[in-house]
């Protein structure tokens, strides 16, 4: 069924924005969009959803609405224009010139509105010799150095799910640029392509370890270093159930509290000594199989030895801490992270629950005044 247009809700209450549907950063951009409170309408292409699951189940197009248009049939192209003409911001997740050859790039849409914003989400970015190139998060992370810095010693490098390259060096490198581009435009009356790489923002997001590499604080090789779990103060350990405890006890006064409450306070000289790190994790490592995770949850509820569960899933939303913030909502019979961040004045919410391709068509050609979108091409009335 098709829903309202949504309340100016969130701190982008008025922008408007059309998404060329895809998978993975691309929507997960627009979703944040569309959770900071923008009109977000969705293309969807015909023939069912691109992620494979049930759409009612897709959060990633929560806060949206969704009109279906077959960019390749004849009028295509200019019902994507028309939107683009009335749109403050286009994203779309195409390989480097598909967008192009559909009539719907750059040139095409700024003809129309010169102010419009036109971000692109891609692995590889628009140019370079892997540009043309298939990929997914994983073969971006890895070019970068990234993903070589994950795991322990001596195993192949963990795959940290899609999160690292799709999401933080992609999603949110396109929203931050996007944004940035809106302000040029309303200053300016001017628009502007976003190039957003995931190779880098990846990239990007490794500064601090570069700035280590280069004084010489940080080992190119992975497990061996203070934040990668070469630490035996900062990583994981499982417990006597079978769970697992995650320690950042990185600072001195943080890792003799953590070893006091471990009982293991002969070892407090282990931590700044780099020769005694093996000895180190192995009697924390021993002291953990002693217990079970929630007793050692309840031992370090109270102290500042930097000490949490790590919980699944389907535990976190359950978790005290974050059920007292609300950091999961529950919409529709979805359990779901709550649109972050929080603001003050223009607060967010999850308004809708996710778009069904195609349910918002009349909806959407009513509110930005598109009637050819229904196949209804009759003028609207000129106003008295």
């Amino acid at each position: 069924m098709s829903t309202a247009a949504p309340a100016e809700r969130g701190p982008l209450g008025g922008v408007r924005v059309v998404e060329l549907a895809g998978i993975g950063p691309g929507p997960f951009a627009a979703m944040l969009l569309a959770d900071l409170g923008a009109d977000v309408v969705r293309v969807d292409r015909p023939g069912g959803p691109g992620l494979g699951i049930d759409p009612a189940h897709d959060i990633t197009n929560r806060n949206k609405r969704s009109i279906v248009v077959d960019l390749k049939s004849p009028d295509g192209a200019a019902r994507v224009l028309d939107l683009a003409e009335r749109a403050d911001v286009l994203v779309e997740g195409y390989r480097p010139g598909v967008a192009e050859r559909l009539g719907v790039g750059p040139a095409d849409c700024h003809a129309r509105n010169p102010r419009l914003v036109y971000g692109r989400m891609t692995g590889w970015g628009q140019d370079g010799p892997l540009a043309d190139r298939a990929g997914h998060d994983v073969s971006y992370i890895a070019l970068t150095g990234a993903l070589g810095m994950i795991g322990h010693p001596g195993s192949p490098p963990a795959v940290p799910a899609n999160l690292l390259g799709d999401y933080a060096g992609g999603s949110l490198y396109l929203v931050v640029g996007v944004l940035a581009a809106l302000h040029h435009a309303r200053a300016t009356g001017t628009g502007q392509v976003v190039d957003a790489a995931i190779v880098d923002g990846t990239a990007h997001l490794s500064a601090m370890i570069h700035g280590m590499l280069s004084a010489g604080a940080w080992q190119d090789r992975r497990g061996t270093n203070l934040l990668d779990g070469g630490c035996p103060c900062y990583g994981t350990y499982e417990t006597a159930d079978g769970g697992y405890m995650a320690v950042g006890a990185l600072e001195e006064r943080f890792s003799a509290e953590f070893l006091r409450l471990l009982g293991l306070d002969d070892l407090q000289g282990a931590r700044a000594d780099l020769t005694r790190w093996p000895e180190l994790r192995a009697a924390i490592a021993a002291r953990f199989r002693e217990r079970g995770r929630e007793e050692w949850t309840a031992l370090f509820a109270d102290s500042d030895a930097c000490v949490a569960p790590v919980l699944s899933l389907r535990e976190a939303p359950h978790h005290p801490h974050l059920a007292a913030r609300g950091t999961f909502t529950d919409h529709g019979g979805i359990t779901q992270p709550a649109p972050a961040p929080r603001f003050s004045a223009t607060p967010t919410a999850v308004r809708t629950g996710p778009a069904l391709p195609g349910a918002d068509t009349e909806a959407v050609a009513r509110d930005w005044d598109i009637p050819a979108l229904t196949g209804d091409a009759r003028p609207t009335p000129a106003a008295d």
